[in-house]
């Protein structure tokens, strides 16, 4: 978007002079900056495409990184699962065996939990950056459409409805994979519970009980430790996105 909208001139009349600039994605104060005139200009637009370069650059870096650890925990999980479908078929070798098989389930879910854990403290701030920024560009950008609605051109208002879906989806990305590492850890529970540990002996049936009370302790991956990242959690942001605009269109009417 800032190439494009860069990449086009526009001429201007200063004190009867006409100069052709080429606009900014993002203008400038006037009074600090005056970018209408060469170099002022060409330096002005490297730096806004430099810093949308960068920007943009971290996203994509964090989102990435967000989506290999929930892989990786979503794998490890699920060979968690796994295990516990093959303990069963051991109970015919006799309770020790049995008993070291759940001894590796145990450390294997306390390994993830705390690779969990740890991945919540990495990603926490960058998950709140992202979070707070694209729901305050989504209502910037409602408010800019409402507004302005009836003077907007076509293609103006395209980018804008392409830029709230995006901010939306990024959004939507992060809290989708909040919602799949939280049921997936959940479902370390439902699984101990499904399998048929009443066949096993009384002593070692009793540590499944510490396996699901574990589980029920979920695990979740927050926006700097304030929002859980979740699917309700993104309804929300587009409710209240939804209702600022509806509001704002009520009173310029």
């Amino acid at each position: 978007f800032n190439l494009s909208a860069t990449m086009k001139t526009v001429t201007l009349v200063i004190d009867n002079v006409s100069t052709t600039i080429h606009p900014l994605s993002c203008p400038a104060y006037r009074k600090l900056v005056d970018a209408r005139f060469s170099p002022a200009n060409e330096i002005m637009i490297t730096m806004q495409v430099m810093s949308s370069y960068i920007t943009n650059s971290s996203t994509v870096c964090i989102c990435s990184l967000a989506i290999v650890f929930a892989m990786h925990a979503s794998g490890q999980l699920s060979m968690l699962y796994t295990r516990f479908n093959e303990l069963m078929k051991d109970n015919a070798k006799g309770t020790s065996s049995v008993e070291r098989k759940l001894a590796v389930i145990v450390k294997h879910h306390l390994r993830v939990l705390c690779f969990i854990t740890r991945m919540e403290g990495i990603m926490y701030k960058a998950c709140f950056v992202e979070l707070a920024g694209c729901t305050l560009n989504m209502c910037i950008i409602g408010y800019y459409l409402v507004m302005n609605w009836s003077v907007l051109s076509s293609a103006k208002i395209t980018s804008c409805v392409v830029a709230y879906i995006s901010m939306a989806f990024n959004i939507f990305i992060f809290c989708y994979i909040g919602e799949i590492v939280t049921e997936q850890c959940k479902k370390v529970g439902r699984m101990a519970y499904m399998t048929n540990w009443y066949e096993l002996d009384h002593k070692t049936a009793r540590s499944f009980i510490l396996i699901i009370v574990r589980s029920n302790n979920v695990i979740k991956i927050t926006a700097g430790k304030i929002f859980p990242l979740s699917i309700a959690t993104f309804g929300d942001v587009i409710k209240t996105s939804v209702a600022y605009m509806n509001a704002l269109q009520a009173m310029s009417t």
